[in-house]
């Protein structure tokens, strides 16, 4: 019997749109000799949907339509260890089960897929799930968890500050002299966003407040980063878990300034609507830097990797000076087009980087099952009559 895999995508995330790209191509790669797929979306009024309507991507032009058409659904704990598939709106003569479901495979960038919050509640369901678990990923997705887990492990990080939305509306001045101590030209960021959507390139105090207020638009805690002049900006996938890694081939993304934009990612290389993603951006694979520097580069992501107990696939990106230094910018744990553009080179086609994630999840899962979550006893029974509600 083939394993069951959801594949779990769209969410309320900015990076919606991107996810639906990064999802139909993650499913249209895996294997239909070992897996049935089954595409899960879920919308920005947070509704979920199943059905093959959801499997091409120009039935998203008309979302109304596409709502028609596919089924609203639920997962739910029929028995012990099986979750099922149901319909939300059921019919007079329908149970409602559409199928059960073995493992998932979230795709979803960003807010409420990429930080956590989703994998949590899988976990809930006791179901396996594809990539980073609940503490990694809130680590992955939050840059100033991130930098400060990085930097006192010795990694290479640019200088930063950080404050939350509030401190800045209560005081400015201070949050300014944040900015001076980095030192102009910064970076101002919102601290747990991908896809360089909020961010802002400032040169001087003049300009600082705009950037500021584009940032606490979309969090509530946002980053000032010292910005490296004259980058090089390089990637490296890495895949695995904590008991092995291994990285990918470097690439080099050309951007049209100094901060790669969300155009730059996902319009540069295609027609609105392809389902291209990642894949399409300008981009130099292996990338155009030394052996040292590449040697480097594959270090620190996979020990960035590591460090924030990372499983399956993630993409971390470096900055580099002309001085030759390296500096972990960020990690992606759950990246555009799940960086499959980046194995191809080392010869694992996307097919077998699906069927690698499928796998690892299901190893977690056998783990897990090895853990004592609970201990059989009722502590209720041990109470004297009258003191159960008493406290100590």
């Amino acid at each position: 019997m083939k394993t069951k895999v959801a594949v779990i995508f769209g969410g309320v995330s900015v990076e919606h749109e991107v996810s639906v790209i990064s999802a139909l191509q993650a499913f249209n790669a895996i294997d239909r000799s070992k897996y049935d797929p089954v595409p899960i979306y879920i919308s920005k009024t947070k509704e979920w949907y199943t059905g093959d309507v959801l499997t091409d991507i120009e039935n998203y032009k008309d979302l109304d339509q596409l709502f028609k058409q596919a089924d609203r659904v639920v997962l739910e704990q029929e028995r012990e260890g099986t979750i099922v598939l149901k319909k939300k709106d059921r019919s007079l003569f329908s149970k409602g089960v559409i199928t059960t479901i073995d493992v998932i495979f979230p795709v979803i960038h960003g807010t409420n897929g990429e930080d956590g919050s989703l994998q949590g509640y899988f976990e809930l369901l006791g179901l396996p799930y594809v990539g980073c678990d609940v503490a990694s990923s809130a680590a992955g997705m939050d840059k100033v968890m991130m930098k400060q887990i990085l930097r006192d492990s010795g990694v290479p990080i640019v200088d930063y500050e950080w404050f939350y939305s509030t401190q800045w509306h209560e005081q400015q001045d201070e949050i300014k002299q944040l900015a001076e101590k980095v030192g102009y030209p910064v970076i101002v960021k919102p601290a747990n966003l991908g896809s360089s959507v909020g961010i802002s390139k400032v040169s001087n105090a003049e300009e600082l407040d705009e950037a500021i207020d584009l940032a606490i638009s979309y969090s509530f805690k946002v980053i000032i980063e010292k910005m490296v002049t004259d980058l090089t900006e390089v990637n490296c996938s890495v895949i695995g878990d904590y008991e092995e890694v291994e990285s990918s081939v470097c690439e080099q993304v050309l951007s049209t300034d100094e901060i790669l934009s969300y155009a730059d990612k996902y319009q540069s290389g295609g027609k609105t609507g392809d389902t291209k993603g990642m894949e399409s951006v300008n981009r130099i694979i292996p990338a155009e830097i030394s052996e040292e520097a590449t040697a480097k580069v594959k270090e620190l992501a996979e020990v960035t990797f590591r460090l924030l107990n990372a499983s399956g696939v993630s993409r971390i990106d470096f900055l580099l000076n002309p001085e030759g230094e390296v500096f972990v910018n960020e990690i992606n744990t759950i990246p555009g087009s799940l960086s499959f553009y980046l194995w191809g080179p080392s010869g694992k086609d996307f097919e077998q980087l699906t069927d690698q994630l499928i796998q690892l999840a299901l190893k977690r899962e056998r783990e897990r099952q090895s853990i004592q979550f609970s201990i059989d006893t009722n502590l209720f029974s041990l109470q004297s009559k009258g003191q159960g509600t008493k406290g100590k």
